[in-house]
């Protein structure tokens, strides 16, 4: 069965066409941080639109495949490190896993391709079909098997003029106008051969529209600052992942966050990453560490805010959680730390593998890699409160949830202050996952128009203000605390008022588009 899944992955790639598909989609890894380079997907995207357009259903999902498998073999590579590094696998088990998962991801774009072709009239790929089908197959991406989202097109052009759009329509709008751009850029140099001139009247009218708009919405401000500056302080623990959970490292651990933090009062707020206090709750250890803590935070008029895990014992599942230490409000009428109080985020969206194990009574016994630590936590509420702390809301999302616009819009509200993810970015080591990761975080800030604070065991650890700009960083793989102040604001974008209204219009919108120009071209396929 693997040789010949291996011979068809070659027969394509030796194809012309298939061949060229997977250098292109190779290649857009360099749109992504940590290179940012993104005017690379307005080269790519034209060429390989202007090879696939026209070809029949069979062709073209072969070539989307091939495309979309190189697209996610070079720009979720750091993945690997993962299974390589922690997963306990030979290495040609831990390739052929990676392998797999690109297999699968590549799927999507290939069905897109493959409809976009087989619902046209004469059965060859129409271009203006398939924005839509290609919006849908990364919905798709985004929601099966718990979801994948990473890597979409939208967050290439963080850096870019189009960034200027993400307050109103979001990371998956930018998505759809960069294809939407290279359909046109491709029509403006290339033509239809029949009706060519009116082809390009209308792409260059589509580019020098949002050109416009770019420069009236550079004047925009969605949300206002309200001049009030909050001191905050990020531990970077730096501690190794081999390390991590060891029993003897536990005290050893959780002190050298205590202790770089009392290094750094009177900061208002303490942010700790994900599991930082590596003593479970509610144990002794733990406990005696808290109240350690919190003292330390009250004495200081200060609050920290750590991940730890929580085993609850009457339902005996396990929680990737946030917890709120010391200072709670103006006026501390929350009453500080107690175990199961409600001042707590319980992460809802788990990574597969790494916190829990599908099908795990026949995957567990197969090798290490299904047997990661903590991987065995259970789901905490889709809509959580914010967490209180030394009087300010904060949005709360665990490593991964970041990646889910969804999410942290189903938990937004206008008395959220600020955004906060914590993360353990040790897993990926020195790849770009770490830089991506950011880059997600970047596109969330200002898409919702908030700062956002990022604490992460081992880098990058950042603080990003409402316009998505990196204000203070500090560098990966070292014991430091970054300290800052970030300005809160008030106000709503439009993109974090209507989230889900806005994600669903916008496929409608470009298949009404594509069914507009269909028709005026009087023609079946573009």
């Amino acid at each position: 069965m693997l040789s010949k899944l291996f011979s068809r992955v070659k027969r394509n790639i030796t194809n012309k066409e298939n061949g060229l598909s997977l250098l292109l989609g190779l290649s857009l890894v360099f749109s992504y941080a940590p290179y940012s380079l993104y005017g690379i997907v307005f080269i790519v995207l034209p060429i390989w639109l202007s090879t696939l357009r026209g070809k029949s259903a069979k062709i073209a999902a072969k070539q989307g495949f091939t495309f979309a498998f190189g697209w996610f073999a070079a720009g979720i590579s750091w993945v690997h490190v993962s299974i390589d590094q922690f997963g306990g696998l030979p290495l040609a088990i831990s390739l052929l896993l990676m392998l797999l998962l690109c297999l699968y991801l590549a799927l999507f774009l290939a069905l897109a391709c493959y409809l976009s072709a087989r619902l046209s009239l004469n059965n060859g790929v129409n271009l203006w079909l398939l924005l839509p089908f290609w919006l849908l197959a990364e919905f798709l991406r985004g929601v099966f098997l718990t979801g994948f989202p990473w890597l979409t097109l939208g967050y290439s052009q963080i850096n870019s003029p189009l960034s200027i759009f993400a307050p109103v329509i979001g990371e998956k709008g930018i998505s759809a106008l960069v294809i939407f751009l290279s359909i046109n850029l491709l029509y403006l140099v290339k033509g239809t051969g029949k009706n060519t001139k009116k082809t390009r009247y209308f792409a260059a009218s589509v580019l020098l529209s949002i050109t416009l708009l770019s420069a009236l919405l550079t004047n925009t401000s969605w949300v206002t600052p309200t001049g009030k500056k909050v001191d905050t302080a990020i531990v970077q623990g730096n501690i190794k992942q081999e390390l991590k959970w060891a029993p003897e490292q536990t005290w050893p651990t959780m002190l050298t966050y205590l202790d770089l933090t009392r290094k750094n009062f009177p900061a208002e707020l303490v942010i700790w990453p994900e599991s930082a206090i590596t003593a479970v709750e509610p144990s002794t250890q733990a406990q005696e560490f808290l109240q350690i803590a919190q003292s330390s935070a009250l004495l200081n008029n200060s609050a920290i805010i750590s991940g730890i895990i929580d085993y609850n014992v009457n339902t005996k599942n396990y929680y990737n959680n946030l917890v709120v230490i010391g200072k709670y409000s103006a006026n501390d009428e929350l009453g500080g730390y107690q175990y199961n109080n409600s001042n707590r985020y319980a992460k809802h969206h788990l990574l597969p593998i790494g916190e829990f194990v599908p099908f795990a009574e026949w995957l567990r016994p197969l090798a290490p890699f299904f047997n990661l630590p903590m991987s065995s936590f259970s789901r905490g509420e889709y809509q959580q409160k914010n967490l209180v702390a030394n009087g300010y809301q904060l949005l709360p999302l665990i490593c991964f949830e970041v990646a889910f616009a969804e999410q942290l819009s189903a938990n937004f509200s206008d008395q959220t202050d600020m955004l906060l993810t914590v993360s353990n970015d040790a897993w990926f080591g020195d790849s770009h996952g770490p830089h991506q990761h950011l880059e997600i975080v970047r596109m969330r800030a200002l898409e919702f128009g908030r700062p956002f604070l990022r604490a992460t065991n081992n880098g990058i650890t950042a603080l990003v203000d409402h316009h998505g700009n990196i204000t203070n960083q500090i560098p990966q793989f070292e014991e430091a605390v970054l300290n800052g102040q970030v300005a809160i604001v008030r106000g709503v974008t439009p993109y974090a008022r209507y989230t889900r209204v806005i994600d669903f219009a916008i496929p409608l919108l470009f298949l009404a588009v594509a069914l507009v120009r269909l028709y005026r071209e009087k023609r079946p396929a573009a």
